[in-house]
């Protein structure tokens, strides 16, 4: 068959290929087309799932007559002229082939109208790029969008479509999270002439926690957590969920990247290994976060529909989302000081009561997480008093560094009736601890509290010292790539430090020659190869101190005080003000919760007062 040029029709079909994978996809781009129109309200009207009808209509700056028709040619933008813009992408859209590609497997029509103009102008497309006939139309400043029987052209692409309610669900999803990146822009969503959602502009922080709460639910404006940091020229904020407010699947997790809401391998690594150490296994944290930096740090031109990014910085970008996210979430604790915008929100961190009583009933149940309300900084004086369980196997690691196991809270005494988690009052079945607060009362289970109090202090004092090492009688042989034993012998330092001796034996075979003392040697190979997939992948590797703490974990675990075992009343209270000064002390090292609280309002509601 001989070479011969395909016609434009036919071109922008296979674009279409690309970027229209079912409604969703339009209305994607539809609306990113409208956000860099400095739109301030988007309508987006649904029929039969969008296959019958897309329509969006908002009120930006709108495209002039003389334009219309290169709008609907491939290529065409006015977004960016040069490659120095293409580098510095900060619109959504920049590559020219929404419209033509859309216009080619359905019928478009395009209605606009610019600010100053006396009227609007409509025009018809069919993917052919030619013989437009501009019309004038009533419409006010702004443009519509109408993309009728959509893939009619391509029987078979229209085959692949799923039922109504599933492709609309598509779309209520897509909107809803483009909803988040653009807090300024009211949406409203009709399907099938009824409407589904209604999102005001929300210029205000009150305004904004109600879009999130319509979007994510009361629940998660509940149980989340402000972020805000800045470091190295990139700036982090958002919302994250408490480790104990986790979901069985990865669907609420909204991140934006300069306000593009991506998905991306390097950012997923570095958020699961914030939550590593505080979730409960086998779930998943929620979170909506804005990252912010520059444009030419990022590429945004890596996927077809824009989904994907890749940082110019990767390790920079990984480490920084790390440890902004790790530091916020070990700094909530009780009395931790809170945002402003939480201060003067009554929403914010409070829960229902009956959460909390089934929590306290099963303390296997992860579904429904204790919430913090906002309190006073913690303000506590020092008590010398002393919880009696030791742990065997830390005295024998730590005997030369850990002098006592003697609590020392030193706080300022601005109100020692009154700390965060309350005074002891009673010891339930031996097992929870009853507090009185100032606002009600606290539950704790006291080997869940003890547990984390004494990994995280097992953490601190292994990290102080060198990690012990121990040689192998017979070293471990690893058979990997070529690649990878290049990679083992780059990394070769980083690892020794860790406590883990690598050496070469040949082109791809690794010898393991020692291990962290507290590591088996049955682990070894499943550990390296482990961790020169991450390096790999990631370019670096938590393995190693992911595999130490797990020992650490069940350390703590058997050396915390066992439920049955009555504590005295000093003894809950050392316990409360430790936990008070510990960090991720709202879970165990299971990501189950250690602590509740009933306020003085739930308690009324119990008995009905004051109704």
């Amino acid at each position: 068959m001989p070479i011969r040029q395909l016609p434009p029709q036919l071109i922008n079909q296979i674009a279409a290929g690309e970027v229209v994978e079912r409604p969703a996809s339009v209305v994607k781009e539809l609306v990113e087309n409208s956000f860099d129109a400095g739109a301030g309200s988007v309508e987006v009207d649904i029929e039969q799932g969008g296959s019958r009808l897309i329509r969006i209509r908002d009120n930006g700056c709108g495209i002039p007559r003389d334009e219309l028709a290169l709008a609907l040619a491939r290529h065409a933008t006015s977004k960016i002229a040069s490659l120095d813009d293409l580098e510095r992408v900060a619109s959504m859209g920049f590559r020219g082939e929404a419209l033509p590609s859309i216009s080619s497997v359905a019928r478009l029509s395009l209605t606009s109208r610019t600010a100053g103009a006396d009227a609007a102008w409509r025009i018809l497309a069919d993917g052919t790029e030619q013989g437009y006939d501009i019309q004038p139309a009533a419409h006010p400043p702004g443009t519509t969008l109408e993309v009728r029987d959509l893939f009619y052209n391509t029987p078979a692409r229209r085959k692949f479509l799923k039922t109504e309610k599933t492709e609309f669900g598509h779309i209520e999803t897509l909107l809803r999270r483009m909803a988040l990146s653009r807090f300024e822009t009211g949406f409203v969503l009709h399907h099938n002439q009824r409407e589904v959602l209604n999102l005001k502009p929300a210029a205000t922080d009150a305004g904004r926690e109600k879009r999130l709460a319509l979007v994510c639910g009361e629940e998660f404006l509940g149980n989340s957590l402000a972020v805000s940091y800045q470091a190295s020229g990139l700036s982090l904020s958002g919302w994250v969920g408490l480790p104990t407010f986790s979901r069985g699947q990865a669907d609420m997790q909204f991140f934006y990247v300069n306000g593009r809401l991506v998905r991306d391998k390097l950012v997923a690594h570095a958020l699961r290994q914030a939550y590593h150490d505080v979730l409960y296994h086998g779930r998943q944290p929620v979170y909506v976060l804005y990252l912010e930096l520059d444009p030419a740090l990022v590429d945004v031109n890596a996927h077809p529909a824009k989904l994907e990014v890749r940082f110019r910085e990767g390790r920079l970008v990984h480490d920084f989302l790390f440890s902004a996210l790790h530091r916020c979430l070990a700094d909530d604790r009780p009395g931790a000081s809170v945002p402003e915008s939480y201060e003067s929100n009554e929403t914010i961190r409070s829960v229902e009561a009956e959460p909390f009583l089934q929590a306290a009933a099963d303390v296997e149940t992860v579904a429904t997480a204790p919430a913090y309300a906002p309190r006073r900084p913690p303000a506590q004086a020092s008590l010398p008093l002393q919880v009696r369980e030791t742990l065997s196997a830390l005295q024998t690691l730590y005997a030369a560094s850990h002098e006592s196991t003697r609590v020392q809270v030193h706080q300022p005494p601005e109100d020692t009736a009154h700390p965060p988690l309350g005074q002891a009052i009673a010891h339930l079945h031996n097992i929870y601890i009853l507090a009185e607060t100032r606002n009600g009362l606290v539950l704790v289970d006291a080997h869940a509290a003890h547990e984390r109090v004494t990994y995280e202090k097992l953490k601190r004092q292994f990290q102080a010292g060198s990690i012990a090492s121990q040689r192998l009688l017979l070293p471990v042989r690893v058979r990997v790539t070529e690649a990878e034993t290049e990679l083992a012998e780059e990394h070769a330092a980083d690892f020794e430090k860790l406590g883990l001796e690598l050496s070469r034996s040949g082109l791809d075979t690794l010898l393991v020659r020692a291990l962290p003392a507290l590591l088996s040697a049955e682990r070894a190979e499943q550990l390296v190869r482990d961790l020169l997939a991450d390096l790999n992948q990631q370019g670096r590797s938590f393995r190693l101190e992911q595999a130490l703490n797990q020992v650490l974990a069940t350390m703590a675990c058997h050396g915390s005080v066992r439920a049955q075992r009555r504590l005295t009343t000093a003894e809950m209270n050392a316990l409360l003000r430790e936990m008070e000064a510990t960090e991720n002390c709202g879970q165990c090292n299971h990501g189950r919760p250690t602590w509740i609280e009933l306020g003085a309002k739930d308690l009324d509601r119990f008995f009905m007062r004051g109704q």
